[in-house]
């Protein structure tokens, strides 16, 4: 079968069911420490945020791959409590932000985008002792070809720093299978989660725009991640 990404095309894999080797991969990166060197622009991204966090004082919340950044800043609306990291690896698409409000009226200042590898972000991040409210996860890469499984963020060596991390989590995708096996890992860390099919007046990406206008459902996980 082939791997659909990237579009509103209904997501394909070779693999049928959760993965045969899940459990056997999430619980040794639970039992292990991942101590894969920082990448330095990511290192440097977080010293310099730090500052910005510090001086706010305020809870924090992450948008991770936020793709555009759209969701970050409806993140932000929707939390003006709090301060909000939107956060992807690709500068080009960070860079397509969208501006949703015109200039006079766009006067949110509680968000930030951030090109980072989330792989050591959120490591720097457990080391920092951030405690986070709540933690987005909206529509990750789904790598749905079975031999992908360890670059899924459940199966990948960073899953226990999302754990340790706290906050809500409210991860979605398109591809059901991706939140069964997310929620099977969170069950071998011993923490409860619910699952639903999600839907709202307003989509908040480009991929749930895109899914829904193509009559896909979306999956939500959520749970609370406490510290």
């Amino acid at each position: 079968m082939n791997e659909i990404i990237g579009d509103s095309r209904s997501i394909t894999s070779n693999q049928l069911g959760l993965h045969e080797k899940l459990d056997e991969v999430v619980l040794k990166h639970l039992q292990h420490n991942f101590k894969k060197p920082y990448q330095t622009h990511t290192l440097e991204a977080f010293k310099e945020i730090e500052k910005w966090v510090e001086q706010q004082g305020k809870p924090i919340i992450f948008d991770s791959c936020c793709g555009v950044g759209e969701s970050t800043y409806h993140i932000a609306k929707l939390h003006p409590e709090a301060i909000v990291l939107g956060m992807d690896k690709s500068a080009d698409r960070l860079s397509k932000h969208p501006i949703i409000d015109t200039p006079v009226n766009n006067e949110l200042d509680n968000y930030r985008l951030l090109q980072v590898n989330l792989n050591d972000f959120w490591r720097l991040a457990v080391e920092a002792d951030w405690s986070l409210t709540h933690h987005y996860l909206l529509y990750p890469n789904p790598w749905p070809k079975a031999k992908h499984l360890q670059r899924r963020w459940h199966g990948s060596a960073v899953f226990p720093s999302i754990i340790a991390l706290g906050g809500k989590l409210d991860l979605r995708s398109n591809w059901f299978t991706y939140i069964e096996e997310f929620q099977r890992a969170l069950q071998l860390a011993n923490i409860k989660s619910e699952t639903e099919i999600y839907s709202s007046d307003q989509a908040i990406t480009p991929f749930e725009r895109k899914y829904w206008a193509s009559g896909q459902q979306s999956l939500r996980l959520t749970c609370e991640l406490s510290k």
